[in-house]
């Protein structure tokens, strides 16, 4: 018996004289700089945990340079998960990564940060089109356009791309069953807050497509704009072959009604103001 607690007495933790902040952060360098990539992913996805702290934004950073996709993406995530502003140069770069999920997940890093730099990705998703010469190069775009890529894009995304508007928890559980509606109708709804008007344009002429998913995010994405310039546009939506989009294209006019209502009430209040036709 003896024995055995001297044993358990020498191999006790060798580290207890060690902090145990100093032990966390061992440990997470020492799994970011590993040889398995699935270490160093899931090691660079844990920094998102941490904000504001120089050491964990650097490590991350260091991360978006991996030779893995995954470990990239992750570094992404983390980034935008810590809001590293600082780190918004870096994460633009990696909207021109070749691999796709990468660019996703620094898109939804800059959105997170507010950056209009996200909504290039967005649009190239729900259009098919480049939004500005600066925007993907062409190679990305290809992959949006690639049925199979977004399908896969999807799978990838999961729960990053789930809508934030007033749509019903039934509706977007049938949006989930097709893959590829669900990324392009979570991609109009991350446009509503773009306040470049060409994105408005987009977004009008996007009503047309073909998928009622597609429809039913452009009419929660234009309701959420406040942008009484695309009013029209749901209008014609309220005769639309499916239920879910006619209502929720009805309940956008009655709230873009009341957007104009307030504004006349807010001009009569105020008249030297002039109110412009997009509203944050």
């Amino acid at each position: 018996m003896g024995l055995i607690l001297l044993l358990l007495f020498l191999s006790r933790d060798d580290h207890t004289d060690t902090k145990p902040i100093e032990q966390a952060w061992s440990i997470l360098q020492t799994n970011v700089d590993e040889k398995s990539a699935d270490k160093r992913a899931k090691a660079v996805r844990a920094l998102g945990l941490i904000e504001k702290n120089k050491r964990a934004e650097s490590m991350a950073e260091k991360a978006l340079s991996d030779s893995n996709a995954d470990v990239r993406a992750g570094a992404a995530t983390a980034l935008g998960a810590m809001q590293a502003t600082g780190s918004k140069a870096r994460l633009e770069n990696a909207l021109l990564d070749n691999d796709v999920k990468v660019v996703l997940a620094a898109a939804n890093a800059l959105y997170a940060m507010k950056d209009p730099a996200a909504y290039d990705v967005y649009y190239a998703i729900l259009t098919g089109e480049r939004k500005s010469s600066n925007g993907l190069v062409q190679n990305q775009l290809a992959r949006f356009k690639d049925r199979k890529q977004v399908e896969m894009l999807a799978l990838q995304t999961g729960l990053g791309f789930v809508p934030f508007g007033g749509m019903s928890y039934e509706a977007w559980q049938t949006i989930r069953s097709n893959d590829t509606s669900s990324v392009r109708a979570a991609a109009a709804l991350k446009l509503a807050h773009d306040p470049d008007p060409k994105t408005g344009e987009a977004l009008a002429k996007m009503r047309f497509d073909k998928s009622w998913q597609v429809r039913l995010g452009v009419v929660d994405a234009i309701a959420q704009r406040k942008d009484l310039s695309l009013q029209q546009a749901v209008v014609t939506l309220m005769w639309d072959d499916s239920d879910a989009v006619r209502f929720e294209a009805a309940a956008a006019v009655v709230k873009l009604e009341e957007v104009k209502t307030s504004a006349e009430r807010d001009r009569k209040k105020h008249p030297a103001r002039s109110p412009g036709s997009f509203h944050h």
